[in-house]
């Protein structure tokens, strides 16, 4: 498409392309966002065109990428997930590709990122309890051999998305 715009590079050599959205797009996106469960009918009410475009559009948006999928939005105190915490991690150079595959066995480790500051990557991390969190810091992330240190800020109430 020739109205796309030129993002950032992922890595090295590698661009990406983000296509371009008019305003019909962004009232689907945020319309999706709120609710993924709405039917293509609601939707199409909602945005006021028709069936068949908004059909084309959600599939158009799937297809390249601007929505990459449709989730559940949980509760983690009510699945027993009492305890959450931002840990940030200094690491070892060049050493995310690794740590992000031995992340990935960790299910307390609910999203990382990788960053600029005074460390490398932050992660928000899910625990039934203190005792859990304690697991997973002392135990599970300081034995990664990429990891040099970590950090540990205690969430005493999650707001939600803003």
């Amino acid at each position: 498409m020739s109205d796309d715009v030129l993002v950032a590079a992922t890595e090295p050599g590698q661009m990406v392309v983000a296509p371009a959205l008019d305003e019909i797009d962004r009232q689907i996106v945020a319309a999706l966002s709120r609710d993924g469960r709405l039917s293509i009918r609601a939707l199409a009410d909602q945005i006021h065109i028709s069936r068949a475009n908004a059909y084309a559009r959600v599939e158009r948006l799937t297809g390249t990428g601007v929505i990459t999928g449709f989730t559940a939005t949980v509760d983690p105190l009510k699945l027993g997930l009492a305890t959450s915490a931002y840990v940030t991690l200094s690491l070892r150079q060049s050493s995310w590709r690794a740590l992000r595959e031995q992340l990935q066995a960790i299910p307390e480790v609910k999203h990382m990122a990788l960053v600029g500051g005074d460390f490398d990557a932050i992660l928000l991390v899910r625990a039934a309890d203190n005792e859990g969190l304690r697991r997973v810091v002392l135990e599970k992330l300081q034995a990664i051999p990429e990891v040099l240190g970590t950090r540990t800020a205690l969430i005493f109430e999650d707001l939600g998305t803003l």
